[in-house]
């Protein structure tokens, strides 16, 4: 019964996404071709909206505000300036300058420039980047998410402080079995049954954190919001596994990166740098690997519907939607599976940092 469940709201995410992806090359110019590259970069990379869909031929889109930090100070406007313009056509003038967007990056033209000025690359010549701390849709999808997660947790605690009999009921009694299992699968083993509870509120955080927003990137009215496909995003939780590996470290553990116990000397000195690049292997591998995998099947996905306008053939709509569904069912499977492996990797490496010596 799960397996059919899973199937069938695979087989509707991946026929609104189809619908949507349809709809979107019918807008384009009939003569244009058709350019799968382009297209995959543009769904999977982040942005300043939430294209919606289009309506009598005219998009519909949720826009987010554009905060840049100019000569002139803080400049802000809304990314519906833009006119879903990514080409660099519509000039926005705002707090004295004048500002362009290419592909997806914001650029603010040189003094006394009215137009884009590009070199043989296809690269602005007279345009600079200023600092942006746009609300871009990824950031948006973050709060979301942090907002769903303390609203979780909260009437988890709620539940268990008011349950009479201390059984759980409602969002509680459908975390505890979660908890539990990040409790007695990957706290205990990895890091030990004394030291598991301090690093437990970390190890809950990030298992939840991830695991919310790789769905969040599956749902196609989301447009895209991937957050765990941001490189950006899954080294920022590396580094925070990292930093508490590092100040977790006690006695037994640099001294087997520095100076490795049991070994002759000429041996540690061959081996201790190859610790010390292993320690920031570890983080950058966490990275990479969360990373790669979300990714990559958003990738493969899109890959797979371009067939049939590569093609220009109907025919090819079968094979192509077959297994761009068997890909979504198994990138729902991968949204728990890469939360599961970072969060048994961190524990792993505060289970290394904190182990006693023998």
């Amino acid at each position: 019964m799960n397996s059919f469940r899973t199937v069938f709201f695979s087989a509707v995410f991946l026929a609104i996404s189809f619908l949507g992806f349809a709809k979107e090359k019918q807008t384009t110019q009939d003569d244009a071709p058709f350019d799968p590259k382009a297209m995959i970069l543009h769904h999977v990379k982040d942005a300043h909206e939430f294209h919606l869909w289009d309506w009598k031929g005219t998009p519909v889109s949720l826009s987010l505000p554009i905060l840049l930090w100019t000569d002139n100070g803080l400049t802000s406007f809304s990314s519906s300036e833009f006119h879903h313009d990514d080409e660099g056509h519509t000039i926005v003038e705002a707090n004295g300058g004048r500002f362009v967007k290419l592909h997806e990056k914001i650029y603010q033209l040189d003094a006394g420039a009215t137009t884009v000025a590009y070199d043989a690359e296809h690269h602005p010549t007279n345009a600079q980047k200023p600092i942006d701390l746009s609300i871009t849709r990824n950031v948006f999808m973050m709060w979301i998410s942090v907002a769903l997660l303390l609203f979780i947790f909260l009437t988890t605690a709620r539940g268990y402080k008011n349950s009479k009999d201390g059984v759980p009921t409602g969002i509680a009694g459908f975390m505890e079995p979660l908890i539990i299992f990040v409790r007695d699968e990957i706290g205990k083993p990895m890091i030990g049954e004394h030291k598991y509870k301090k690093y437990m509120p970390y190890l809950l955080t990030i298992f939840f954190f991830i695991w919310i927003n790789n769905i969040f990137g599956l749902i196609p009215i989301l447009n895209g919001a991937n957050l765990s496909g941001n490189i950006a995003f899954t080294f920022t939780l590396a580094m925070f596994t990292f930093i508490i590996t590092t100040f977790s470290g006690n006695k037994n553990y640099w001294k087997h990166i520095f100076w490795m116990p049991g070994v002759p000397v000429p041996m540690k000195l061959f081996l201790m740098p190859i610790e010390i690049i292993g320690m920031f292997v570890k983080p950058i591998s966490l990275m990479i690997r969360l990373f790669a995998n979300i990714t990559a099947g958003h990738v493969i996905i899109l890959a797979l519907m371009s067939l049939i306008f590569v093609f220009k053939s109907v025919a090819i709509a079968p094979v192509s939607v077959a297994f761009s569904l068997f890909i979504t069912v198994i990138e729902i499977i991968v949204t728990a599976i890469q939360a599961y492996i970072f969060t048994i990797l961190s524990a792993l490496y505060f289970g290394m940092a904190t182990e006693e010596e023998h």
